[in-house]
This record gives C-alpha cells, sequence and structure tokens, in this order.
C-alpha cells in the first residue's frame, strides 16, 4: 500500500485517465475525488464565469475520456456542461469554452448524449464570435449527420434536425443562419439530406435580406455535383452502334476514297447521336425537386426588378431564373422584356446575359414572345458598325434559341443572317454557317435554294411543329428496316435452297456471299423506294406484333443515323461538308457559355500583349551569355572592348584599317608578288 500511497494520481490525471481505462473498478475512490474537486471547481466558476481557469479545463476533459466508465455516477455530467455553455457561453473564457465543447463532442461519440439536444446546443453557440469555435462546431454537425444516417436513413432524427435547421434560417444572428444554411448544402452535396424538404428550405435563403445567405443560395442551385458529372460521361456498350461496327461496316467493302469519306462522316454522325442518346444525368437535380418552380420563378423576377445588390447577384438571379423556366418549361413572359433592357454589346457580362436569353426559351413559349427578344439581338449585334465577335456572339446566341423555340424565327430574318455567310471575318462566317446547318435540320423550306444543300433523307423528312402541336406516334420509327431485313434474307435463303437443289446431280458446294456494307446497301435502297405510308404500315407491324430486342434497337438507331448520311433519292447536286461535331452542342438541359463565345479564329494580338509576349521569353537569357570575370574586378576596360561598344560610324576608318592588319597568307603572298614585279620594271627601265 505505500507504492499506492506514493504515486501522484490526484495531480496526475492522465495517468489516472489511464488507469481508470484499464481497471475501472479498481480506481473508483480515485475517480470520485475528481468528480468532487470538478464540482467545486464549478461553484466557483458560477461565481465568476468569464475568469479563465486552466483546472478546470483538465478536469471536464478528463471526466469526458471516462464517462464510459463511470455511467451511473456521471449521468448528470452532460447535462450540467450544456447548462453552463448555454448560460454563460457569451462571456465565459474562449479556451473553457472551446473545453466544454469538445468534451460534449467526446460523450456524443460515446453515445452518451442524444444527438437532438447537443446539435441544438451547438446551433446555439453558432451566435458566438469565435471563428475556430464555428468550424469545430461545424465539423462536427455534419460529421454526426453522416454518422446518424450511415447505416441507414434516420428519419425520425433528420425531421427533427431540419425544423430546427429551417427556424435557424430565418435567425436574426446572420452567421447562425449562414452556417445554418452551409450545414445543409454540404449535406445535399453528400447525398445524406437529399431530399425534396431539403431542397425546399434552402428556397428560402434565395429570399434572404443578408447578401451572403442570399449569394450562398443562389449559389447552391447553381452549382453542380462532379461525382454526377463524371458518371454521366461513362457510356455503356449497349447504348447504340458502336464507333468499332461502323469501321467494320467500311472496311469489308473497297478501300477507295469515297469509302473513306463516308465512314468519316458517319463517324460524325455517330458522335452526334451519343449526345443526344446519351442517358440524362441531372446535374442540377436540385432545380427538379423544387415544389413550386412557377411560384419560385415569379418571386426571384419580383425580387429581382427591385434588387439594390451588386451586379454580380444580379447576373447570379437571372441564371437562376432562366434555369428554372428552361428546364421547367415554366410561362415568365415578363422575363424577356426585362432581359432585352441588357441586350447591348456595351452592357457589362453581357455574353451572361445573352445565355440567359437562350436558356429561358423553350418550345411552350408563345413564339410573338420571343420574337421581339431575337429582332432586338439581331439589331443591336448582327450590324456592320460592329466588331466581328460582336456580331459572331449575336449569330451565336440567335442559334441558341431558334434551336429551342424554332417557330420565333421568320424567314426574312433567317435569309438576311444567312447573308453572312460570306463575310470578311471568318468567326461572322462559320456563325452564320452554323446557323444554315440548324436550319437545314429543323426546316430548309426557310432557307434559299442555294443554301438548302444536297437533301438528306431526314432533312426531307424534317419539319417544325406547330405552337401546341404534340406528335405522337403509335409506332418505332425506323423500325421498317427490321421488316425488310427479314424479308432479304428470306429471299436469299430461298436462292441458296434452290441453288442447292440444282447442283445436287454434281455433288459440288456453291458459296454465296454478301458482304456486310453489300447487304446493307440493298437494305437502304429497298427503303428509299418504299413509299411513305408504306414504311409507316411496316414500322407500326413489327412495333405491335412483338418486343423488341437490343441487337434489334441497335438495327434501327443505325438505319436512322444512316438517313443523316445518305442523300434523298434523285437528288445529285453537290453539298459541301459541314462539321457534324459543332453541332448541337448547346441543345442538351443546360447551355453552355463556350457555345455563345465560340470563335473559330484566334483575334490578332495588340501590340502591349505582343510586347509582354516577347519579354515573358526574356527572362532567363542571361543564365546563356557567357560569364567574363576579371582578375581585378577594380581594373578598367581596354581600349579593345571600348571599341566594341563605340557607334559603327565612329570607328569605321579604325575597322578598316584593323581589318587590313587581318589578310590571309595568300594574300599576303599576292601582295609581295606584285610588290617584286613592279620592283623589276622599276630597275629595266632605270637601266634603259
Amino acid at each position: 500500500m505505500s507504492g499506492r500511497h506514493n504515486n501522484k494520481l490526484p495531480t496526475n490525471l492522465p495517468q489516472l485517465q489511464n488507469l481508470i481505462k484499464r481497471d475501472a473498478r479498481s480506481y473508483t475512490e480515485e475517480f470520485l475525488q475528481q468528480y468532487r474537486h470538478y464540482q467545486s471547481n464549478v461553484q466557483i466558476f458560477k461565481h465568476q464565469p468569464d475568469k479563465a481557469s486552466k483546472e478546470l479545463s483538465d478536469l471536464a476533459m478528463f471526466l469526458a475520456q471516462v464517462g464510459h466508465c463511470y455511467v451511473e455516477q456521471l449521468s448528470g455530467f452532460p447535462q450540467e456542461l450544456t447548462e453552463l455553455l448555454l448560460t454563460h457561453h457569451t462571456v465565459m473564457d474562449s479556451d473553457l469554452r472551446m473545453t466544454f465543447c469538445k468534451a460534449l463532442i467526446l460523450l456524443r461519440n460515446k453515445d452518451l448524449i442524444n444527438p437532438t439536444s447537443l446539435l441544438e446546443l451547438f446551433f446555439e453557440l453558432l451566435r458566438c464570435h469565435d471563428k475556430l469555435l464555428r468550424k469545430t462546431l461545424y465539423t462536427h454537425i455534419v460529421a454526426d449527420i453522416k454518422n446518424i444516417n450511415a447505416k441507414h436513413k434516420n428519419n425520425k432524427i433528420n425531421t427533427t434536425l431540419q425544423n430546427f435547421m429551417y427556424t435557424m434560417l430565418r435567425d436574426s444572428n446572420p452567421i447562425a443562419a449562414k452556417i445554418s444554411l452551409d450545414v445543409m448544402v454540404e449535406l445535399y452535396k453528400r447525398n445524406i439530406w437529399n431530399d425534396a424538404k431539403t431542397v425546399n428550405v434552402i428556397t428560402t435563403a434565395c429570399f434572404s435580406k443578408v447578401t451572403k445567405i442570399l449569394v450562398a443560395g443562389l449559389k447552391f442551385f447553381l452549382g453542380h455535383d462532379e461525382d454526377e458529372k463524371k458518371g454521366s460521361d461513362s457510356e455503356s456498350e449497349d447504348d447504340g452502334p458502336s464507333a468499332r461496327d461502323l469501321m467494320v461496316r467500311y472496311s469489308t467493302g473497297k478501300k477507295s476514297s469515297k469509302n473513306k469519306k463516308k465512314m468519316e462522316k458517319a463517324m460524325k454522325v455517330l458522335k452526334k447521336h451519343k449526345k443526344k442518346k446519351r442517358v440524362e444525368v441531372f446535374n442540377f437535380s436540385a432545380i427538379h425537386l423544387v415544389h413550386d418552380p412557377q411560384d419560385f420563378s415569379e418571386k426571384l423576377l419580383k425580387q429581382l426588378e427591385d434588387c439594390k445588390e451588386r451586379f454580380e447577384v444580379k447576373i447570379m438571379m437571372m441564371e437562376l431564373i432562366s434555369r428554372l423556366v428552361g428546364i421547367q418549361e415554366l410561362f415568365l413572359f415578363n422575363f424577356y422584356p426585362f432581359l432585352q433592357r441588357f441586350l447591348q454589346p456595351h452592357q457589362r457580362e453581357v455574353t451572361k446575359i445573352l445565355l440567359c436569353a437562350a436558356q429561358s426559351s423553350h418550345q411552350l413559349v408563345p413564339p410573338e414572345v420571343i420574337e421581339p427578344m431575337i429582332m432586338t439581338i439581331a439589331n443591336n449585334f448582327v450590324t456592320d458598325r460592329n466588331s466581328g465577335e460582336v456580331m459572331t456572339v449575336g449569330i451565336n446566341a440567335i442559334r441558341e434559341v431558334v434551336a429551342r423555340c424554332p417557330l420565333a424565327m421568320t424567314e426574312d430574318l433567317l435569309q438576311d443572317l444567312t447573308q453572312y455567310k460570306t463575310h470578311k471575318d471568318k468567326n461572322v462566317v462559320m456563325s452564320a454557317r452554323g446557323l444554315i446547318q440548324l436550319f437545314r435540320d429543323l426546316n430548309p423550306q426557310m432557307l434559299h435554294r442555294k443554301d438548302r444543300g444536297k437533301p438528306t433523307e431526314s432533312s426531307k423528312e424534317a419539319k417544325i411543329q406547330d405552337y401546341g402541336e404534340l406528335q405522337a406516334r403509335d409506332y418505332i420509327p425506323g423500325a421498317e428496316v427490321l421488316e425488310v431485313e427479314k424479308e432479304e434474307e428470306d429471299e436469299e435463303g430461298w436462292e441458296s435452297a434452290s441453288m442447292s437443289e440444282d447442283d445436287d446431280d454434281d455433288a459440288e458446294w456453291v458459296d454465296v456471299h454478301h458482304s456486310s456494307d453489300e447487304e446493307q446497301g440493298d437494305v437502304a435502297e429497298k427503303l428509299q423506294n418504299l413509299p411513305v405510308e408504306e414504311r409507316k404500315a411496316k414500322a407500326a407491324a413489327v412495333s405491335v406484333s412483338r418486343l423488341l430486342t437490343q441487337d434489334e434497337f441497335k438495327k434501327i438507331r443505325l438505319a436512322q443515323m444512316a438517313k443523316e448520311v445518305n442523300s434523298a433519292p434523285g437528288k445529285g447536286q453537290k453539298r459541301k461538308n459541314v462539321d457534324l461535331d459543332e453541332e448541337e452542342e448547346g441543345s442538351g438541359e443546360l447551355l453552355t457559355l463556350s457555345a455563345i463565345e465560340r470563335l473559330h479564329k484566334k483575334p490578332k494580338s495588340d501590340k502591349e500583349t505582343r510586347l509582354a509576349t516577347a519579354m515573358a521569353g526574356r527572362t532567363d537569357r542571361k543564365e546563356f551569355v557567357k560569364k567574363r570575370s576579371k582578375l581585378n574586378p577594380f581594373a578598367s576596360t581596354s581600349n579593345k572592348e571600348k571599341k566594341r561598344k563605340k557607334n559603327f560610324m565612329m570607328m569605321r576608318h579604325s575597322q578598316n584599317v584593323r581589318t587590313k592588319g587581318k589578310r590571309s597568307f595568300r594574300e599576303k603572298q599576292v601582295a609581295g608578288l606584285r610588290s617584286s614585279v613592279n620592283l623589276t620594271r622599276g630597275l629595266k627601265i632605270i637601266l634603259s
């Protein structure tokens, strides 16, 4: 016992903590002694709550560390810490307050505290002007809710916490409200609280009077999930014909430049269809979870019209309204005249405003609502008094608007815009060609005859539906290719059977070989020769008779893609190849800014830019210069070195003299020979 009494357990809390965790029953007396010591320090603290107490901090952490060993004795310890924080958190020492919070986090990790009461306390503590404390509490709140929903969704606790956070968003303290919003956004991004209730609670932040909360709410709806974006890029092989199928098909035929061009064009069509047919993974799923998007957009527009925030915040509100209108196909007719006021080339961030104009257009908006906006863009941007970049942006914006609402384009305006295909600026030319190519697919009849080009089967079938018209088919378009292929196979089988019967006496095999390219060509010819009504009847018969397999759907898609490559029957005029990679870039759910700002030719740099580029390449040139060191750094330079630095005109005479002494051996030999000849002649003259 002497060794037991000689230890320093009453003052060495880490040692006592280690021993208690090993054998709690043997050290109950020492624990109770420290617990009584803690209670006496608490009474002292209550009299002077603003005073720092290192001893109380150590005792609180000690009790939190061994709390799972003495659950009965410490049953009131968490509640006591909670009451101390609620009562004195505004005046108590920051280190002591942080220690109490860490002690409660430790007890929560050991499942000794109810999560609801602790999170409510922590949200209350977010009002403290202590940045480190707020960061610690934020991290714990997110991690704790994640752990609660790790195995399964705990709807009871989630509902309680969501209701509490809804009240916190309307709190008078902007810091607490902002952190509450950050917690919900983070939990949504981590797919923990990704339900409609969370999204609709966050919508209230878009109407906050506090700018930081308003911007955070707008960024939430304008942001996207990178993981979903990566997932949407991956495509399965069963979605349709692959590039390998096309290469095999065209490689089995004759190797010619014509077939090579066909294959390249088919690959471009395939790439375009991959963009169209890709399974949509909505990166902006939060917009789809809004309960009443029409009311939400109307309130946002009213707030935008009366908004006195910075212009950057107004742009964000425009982008959110345009995405709501475009994705949900809402009716917000007042939004388009509001945008028209900003559609000027000198307007700041005008490309983003043009993006909003294109994003908010859809086929359910009446054409007479969109048409004035298109005319404003054409009158303000697409004029010869503007630069080529401004005209390019204007034509690109009109193209994206019309791609979503084709009826808004008039035939006169379209023919005026197509005249810019011969403009001196290449960017304007390519933008005008892109508009021409769009209407070759939508409605070639609106173009001049010379701009329609060589019609394909798909362009011949192209038609813009009238406003309000819905084309609902009772068959699968292109399914007639299965019926034609079946007839082709039956004919080939009958021919091979008849040939085998005729040659049975000779007992010889007859090989009938058709390349895949030839077979596809025969089927395509038969399909072209079929009348439209008969093709529809065959497609309806195939669609109703049975369920189609994935391979059959693959054949149908391949035949539909071939319509964009194969020219229409009876048409032989030539047509320029248009790069199909640039088509339909922004026709998805979300339009990117690159579709508006697309420049095919890099603009020339001004003198300052070129000079800066040149100087940037000269930064390290001194490293490659030969360094000449003197024995005496204070010695003067020689006359030879001074001559190098003088002007050439000053040293021209001396240079000639100097170079005279640098004659070669041959030159000296010739000069000596001449002087000897002259000397001989002189002697002869004298002697004569």
